[in-house]
């Protein structure tokens, strides 16, 4: 069994559900405590959070991710206890073991064998890792990106262990996220009989064609990085439940994803534009879940990519494509930020894994990173 392996299954082994750590941060800092590394435990609520760092120069290469996982779902619907790693037919299968334990555990001895190679290396490494990333995202990675600005700690380059590939092992990073914001709409009507339309309000007459013109707009354009922006609606709601009352209101909740194109203030402002053109009367409430963010091809891009090939043979796409990521918080405090690491088809579900082919390759794609940068 390699070193990367073990790990991976003593991660698995620790029931981290969100927002639990139960021991998987200690198991790291046991691990990086021998190579030199500083540590800092910041606890928020109840979140763990980890902060470590092994030297003091420029560049600062920083390893981020989570210990925490979602729930399992229905035990009975797992062929193996998902907290018991199990090899099957080439695969390891656990919860976690894909998003993203892997993950850790490959970027734990990637640095080990990088430092024991190059112990005079130039720059600093350092790991930031959370027990909130599954979950509401308010008490992990973006209160230690808080205290690491506080400080005036300066991150050059940051590689987030989120499961990026999506067919083959190695064939796409992720350099940048859309942002996420979502609104419920009420409209206001006035309620009464339905044989007497005269005297109510109809608000799904009145806000049916706002929602049709807010569906069919443009929003922005798709570039080099980011589809057009998109807006969607989830839950759509109104009545009373009799055949005989016209309602008084409606609902309906919406989702922006944008990109760096757009701002959540423009498109909050957008939307407002096109309900008062149709005269309605209406409530927003909104909710920004987290802003864009994009690194443009450039240094850590051209590092990962030049080792995944090296490993893998694999010309890597850069993608900003999926749901919104602890990348959105570093890159407040950090230029350039790539996510990268397993196949992703199988988090989340029943029965997670990870091939068994990809653990080394992805450990050596993260130790010749950390080659790229800091050689």
């Amino acid at each position: 069994m390699s070193k990367t392996l073990k790990i991976i299954e003593q991660l698995i082994a620790l029931e981290s559900v969100t927002p639990s750590d139960l021991g998987c941060q200690d198991l790291v800092r046991q691990f990086l405590q021998p190579l030199g590394f500083q540590f800092d435990a910041i606890q928020s609520g109840q979140v763990s959070n980890l902060w470590a760092k092994r030297g003091t120069s420029q560049p600062l290469l920083v390893f981020a991710g989570h210990t925490d996982v979602v729930p399992t779902g229905p035990l009975e619907k797992w062929n193996s206890n998902p907290f018991v790693p199990t090899v099957r037919h080439g695969k390891l299968y656990g919860r976690g073991a894909a998003d993203m334990k892997s993950s850790i555990a490959a970027m734990l001895v990637a640095t080990e064998e990088f430092i024991h190679q190059h112990p005079d290396h130039a720059g600093s490494i350092g790991f930031l890792l959370t027990s909130d990333e599954e979950g509401p995202a308010i008490d992990g990675t973006v209160v230690v990106c808080q205290r690491l600005k506080e400080r005036g700690e300066k991150l050059d380059f940051c590689v987030v262990g989120e499961p990026t590939s999506a067919h083959r092992f190695g064939d796409t990073i992720k350099n940048g996220r859309r942002g996420s914001m979502s609104g419920t709409l009420t409209v206001h009507g006035v309620q009464g009989h339905i044989a007497y339309p005269q005297l109510a309000k109809n608000p799904i007459h009145l806000a049916a064609p706002a929602i049709a013109e807010l569906a069919q707009t443009v929003w922005d354009q798709a570039n080099d990085y980011y589809l057009p922006t998109s807006f969607q609606i989830s839950n759509l709601y109104s009545g009373t439940g009799a055949t005989n009352v016209i309602p008084g209101a409606l609902v309906a909740e919406f989702n922006f994803r944008f990109s760096t194109a757009s701002t959540a203030e423009n498109l909050q402002q957008r939307v407002h534009a096109v309900l008062d053109r149709h005269q309605l009367e209406y409530d927003i409430d909104w909710t920004i879940g987290g802003q864009p963010f994009l690194t443009p091809k450039g240094t850590l891009s051209d590092a990962i990519s030049k080792a995944i090939f090296s490993e893998t043979g694999i010309h890597t796409e850069l993608s900003t494509t999926g749901g919104t990521s602890d990348g959105r918080f570093i890159a407040q405090i950090c230029a350039e930020v790539i996510e990268f690491g397993p196949i992703n088809a199988s988090i989340h579900k029943i029965d997670e894994h990870i091939a068994l082919d990809e653990i080394e390759p992805l450990k050596n794609i993260y130790r010749k990173t950390l080659e790229n940068i800091l050689l």
